[in-house]
């Protein structure tokens, strides 16, 4: 783990129990006022279909990995780790602030040259990149769209490299071929549509289980938000034109715009009855506002 910071945990499976517990992590210890009780949590891990026993080991994985801090200066629980907080915020931003380009939009290049005996920086710093959604365009140099420029900063300074890279706003760059067929080869396009597929189908699946109540709102919002909080960081959001004609990434976008806006304030009003209403409790469930902006 990096010293100083919690960065981002795209490596666990969608609807796995780690993947579960770090959205509800995600979406709801900072509205509770930044601490759940013990109890608290593994009952919300009850109600997505997961025994005490399993959602403990999740909850002791999140510590190990410094997302939470064990408490037991009164009731027993845990409190969000406040250097993950600022990669919380930028998940925030990704999962409810669809950030998309439009034609004409300028591409954020990024080069570096990391030495040999620092090959671990240099592969972390390439899986880094690829997890928020650059592409490689050759060995050391990567492309994004522009509006990742802080990100791809915060990375660079986080990881240490730093003294090894450079970064350059370009336009549209120049290609031996068409852009769209450079764009396939920089971005796995098949993954990210099996991707937006997938999401989709689990969309399908959820829309088929009743309701009823908050807490299944709660259960359908959480398991929506698992399925989805991966995609807004691989996928780039290119312009339409660099994408094939049938590509589901805007459908995509729009289910999840609808289904956050039907779900979202059940979901939030289980957790507030499940936890209690203390005064650190807020009013609106996180992504209350969704929007789509270029």
């Amino acid at each position: 783990m990096i010293v100083g910071a919690v960065l981002d945990d795209l490596d666990s499976r969608s609807g796995s129990t780690t993947s579960l517990l770090r959205t509800i992590v995600g979406l709801y210890f900072r509205r509770v006022g930044g601490f759940m009780r013990t109890a608290h949590v593994v009952g919300l891990m009850d109600d997505l279909g997961f025994e005490a026993t399993r959602a403990r080991t999740a909850i002791a994985r999140q510590k190990n990995r410094g997302l939470l801090l064990a408490d037991r200066s009164g009731q027993i629980g845990y409190r969000l780790n406040p250097d993950a907080v600022t990669m919380l915020e930028r998940g925030d931003r990704r999962i409810f602030h669809i950030r998309q380009m439009s034609e004409g939009d300028s591409w954020c290049l990024i080069s570096f040259s990391i030495p040999e005996d620092l090959r671990d920086l240099r592969d972390q710093l390439r899986r880094r990149l690829q997890w928020i959604g650059c592409g490689p365009v050759a060995q050391g140099l990567w492309i994004g769209p522009d509006h990742l420029r802080g990100e791809v900063e915060e990375i660079v300074d986080a990881v240490g490299a730093t003294p090894y890279t450079t970064t350059f706003r370009a336009d549209a760059p120049r290609v031996a071929g068409t852009l769209v067929d450079a764009a396939a080869q920089w971005w796995d396009l098949d993954s990210l549509r099996a991707r937006h597929e997938a999401f989709l189908r689990e969309v399908i699946t959820s829309r088929s289980l009743p309701l009823g109540d908050d807490r299944g709102s709660f259960v359908a919002y959480v398991r929506m938000i698992d399925a989805w909080r991966v995609l807004p960081y691989v996928d780039p959001g290119l312009p339409a034109s660099l994408l094939p004609a049938d590509w589901p990434g805007q459908r995509s976008v729009d289910t999840f715009t609808a289904l956050s806006e039907q779900l979202a304030s059940g979901a939030w009003s289980h957790v507030r009855a499940t936890v209690g209403d203390g005064d650190e409790l807020q009013d609106c469930p996180q992504g209350d506002t969704l929007t789509s902006s270029t």
